[in-house]
């Protein structure tokens, strides 16, 4: 009788379960894409694909790689937004595309980044390097290249990666704070920008640092501080901005995002697993020699700080009034 009586509640209780829970347990049952909105072989397609590797072995599904690039990560970011809500298509997504395309293109943008998306973990922090051509700027110092530009308002030009990506806004952020004056001198990416940055073409640039780290070896560009809150590990001999100005502060970071709606039990499922590969010293090592920082941000924390980059971002694009046609 009593075998009986258990035998009817564990029916019961099954029989409660809803599909979405019993599919939830389950996951992943099948392959799961995860959308780059970059080309391939760029550093965020590098952080996507050690993750993904580390997530089959993980979970035991099956990871795809798809690049979705284009118009500066919006139409693969808009890819995962518009996906079904089931924890098979998840995404890597940018400062750029969370916390300054909502200002930059208002309206206009293909998604809202806080409700059509849900946070998963971030994953890495690129720190952007001030970085000037030696032939063009004699200053080595922070302080120096501000009386410099001080005193030739308008003649610095500083290069960037594109308008509103995080090396522009690194820019008008450092002129904002310092009261200086420069042109900006946008590009089709970073590439192109470093190499006229090389030949003299431009004088300064705020970027990432695994591109100017060789030519700053070499001797062809001089570094002066790095733009993260605090010295960065690649060089802790290298100031940072903020030691000059306070509270500056312009890098770029990845985070994994999923369509609004995907079960928490999923996002959390896919947060630890990512998590747990961004802490092993080995994943470390290899973040630090592509010159990011890995992190382990649970999804609460992430979205307060997309939240709190949106805010800071959108004073510095009002300011400068920036916008895009």
């Amino acid at each position: 009788m009593r075998l009986r009586s258990i035998l009817m509640a564990a029916c019961l209780t099954l029989g409660t379960l809803t599909p979405a829970t019993a599919q939830d347990a389950n996951y992943p049952s099948r392959p799961i894409t995860s959308i780059v909105p970059f080309a391939a072989g760029g550093t965020a397609d590098i952080f996507a694909r050690m993750v993904s590797e580390h997530l089959q072995k993980k979970m035991g599904a099956t990871v795809i790689i798809e690049n979705v690039g284009g118009a500066g990560s919006i139409i693969g970011v808009t890819r995962v937004a518009r996906a079904a809500p089931d924890g098979y298509t998840i995404g890597l997504a940018s400062t750029s595309a969370l916390s300054i395309n909502p200002t930059l293109y208002g309206a206009k943008l293909s998604y809202n980044s806080e409700k059509d998306l849900v946070p998963i973990a971030q994953i890495s922090m690129v720190p952007n390097v001030l970085v000037v051509n030696p032939t063009r700027i004699a200053a080595r110092t922070v302080p120096d290249l501000i009386a410099y530009i001080k005193a030739n308002p308008d003649k610095v030009t500083f290069g960037s990666a594109g308008v509103g990506t995080t090396q522009h806004l690194a820019g008008e952020l450092f002129q904002q704070m310092t009261g200086t004056k420069m042109v900006h001198v946008p590009y089709k990416g970073s590439s192109q920008m470093v190499t006229d940055l090389l030949s003299g073409q431009i004088d300064i640039a705020f970027d990432n640092v695994p591109l100017l780290l060789p030519h700053a070896a070499a001797g062809k560009l001089a570094m002066l501080a790095t733009a993260s809150p605090k010295r960065a590990e690649f060089d802790p001999n290298l100031p940072a901005v903020s030691e000059f100005l306070p509270g500056f502060e312009a890098v770029a970071w990845h985070g994994f995002m999923a369509p609004a709606g995907t079960p928490k039990a999923i996002t959390d499922k896919l947060s630890v697993s990512i998590r747990e590969f961004m802490q092993l010293p080995e994943t470390k090592k290899k973040m630090s020699e592509l010159g990011a920082v890995a992190v382990a941000v649970p999804p609460d924390e992430f979205a307060k700080y997309i939240a709190s980059e949106t805010q800071r971002w959108k004073g510095v694009i009002e300011k400068a009034n920036i916008t895009m046609n």
